[in-house]
């Protein structure tokens, strides 16, 4: 029996569980299938290089799946500002019922797709952050911990503590984000209040996962200590696969903090795509997973995987949690 939280019911999904969005990850054909498993799939709107870019790829999703299908938005620097109006426009247009937003000040945001009836899941990484967002309106908090891969923030904060905080402290329902990848975690995230969890790197191991073959078993054969933080003098820390690039990247920011010029040509967004898309070289680009690397064993469907995390959830909170119980008869 699938487990039933705010999550599924609000957003009419099988399974409590959301594909985050990923830079040249996230694609149509990663979104839908998840979506077909019985998850929500994410398009990420800034792997796209314009709003009818998205356009396209929203309308190819929807060749794909008939399922809910959401868009990734995040607000966080990048060397060219993209078009967030037009990105936002499309998203309307193509009649999106569910937004994630990431990153800074999404206060006018989060106002323009509630006003067309979008709803709003804002990822964030600190209590503080989330309070705002749900002031600002957002249906849900996706509450991203220190574990996680891409932008883990500046606060350091994992979610064992973040989690916990969020139970007590939100009126809005929450996911789990960061480090998720097994039902274990999701039991856990549960009995800590969230409705669901949000995985990104355990997705990108997947066989939908639109990404080179050799990517997908660095995942595999990586492990929790496989990833380093760059970026951090620059208040844009980003955690990445450690591998000789990123470790330039670090000497070099370590001899010129603050500066992005030194570090830009090897943090290029075209390495990333490059290895991801063409490649495969997993060495020569910096490219961003998460911790739950440690949990990743495996390349299986997203059907698997997603049948996989519930069914283990929720053998852990039928079965196993009830043996700790004492009757008091």
């Amino acid at each position: 029996m699938p487990l039933k939280t705010a999550l599924t019911t609000a957003l009419g999904i099988r399974y409590p569980i959301i594909q985050g969005g990923m830079h040249y990850v996230g694609y149509a054909e990663l979104a839908a299938a998840v979506s077909n498993a019985g998850g929500l799939g994410l398009i990420t709107a800034l792997t796209q290089p314009n709003p009818e870019a998205l356009r396209n790829e929203i309308r190819k999703a929807r060749t794909l799946t008939a399922k809910p299908l959401g868009v990734n938005l995040t607000l966080l620097p990048v060397g060219k500002k993209p078009d967030f109006p037009g990105i936002i426009r499309v998203i309307i247009e193509e009649g999106i019922k569910v937004v994630e937003t990431a990153g800074r000040n999404p206060g006018k945001v989060i106002e323009e797709l509630k006003k067309n009836n979008i709803y709003v899941i804002h990822k964030c990484v600190a209590i503080k952050h989330a309070l705002t967002a749900q002031k600002y309106g957002a249906d849900m908090i996706s509450m991203d911990g220190f574990e996680c891969g891409g932008h883990p923030g500046e606060e350091d904060v994992g979610n064992w503590i973040l989690l916990a905080k969020a139970g007590k402290k939100l009126s809005i329902p929450f996911v789990a984000s960061g480090g998720c990848g097994t039902g274990s975690q999701l039991a856990a995230a549960l009995a800590m209040g969230a409705c669901g969890i949000n995985c990104g790197t355990r997705f990108m191991a997947t066989v939908e996962a639109p990404i080179h073959q050799n990517i997908k078993q660095a995942l595999v054969d990586g492990d929790e200590k496989s990833t380093t933080l760059v970026l951090r003098t620059l208040r844009n820390t980003e955690r990445v696969f450690k591998n000789p690039t990123a470790m330039k990247v670090r000497e070099l920011e370590a001899k010129h903090p603050g500066e992005i010029e030194p570090i830009y040509p090897l943090l290029k967004g075209d390495n990333y795509r490059k290895s991801f898309q063409e490649t495969g070289d997993t060495q020569s680009s910096v490219w961003s997973c998460g911790q739950v690397m440690g949990l990743i064993e495996d390349i299986p469907t997203c059907e698997v995987l997603c049948k996989r995390i519930s069914d283990e959830a929720e053998d852990i909170l039928r079965n196993r949690l009830s043996q700790n119980l004492v009757s008091k008869l």
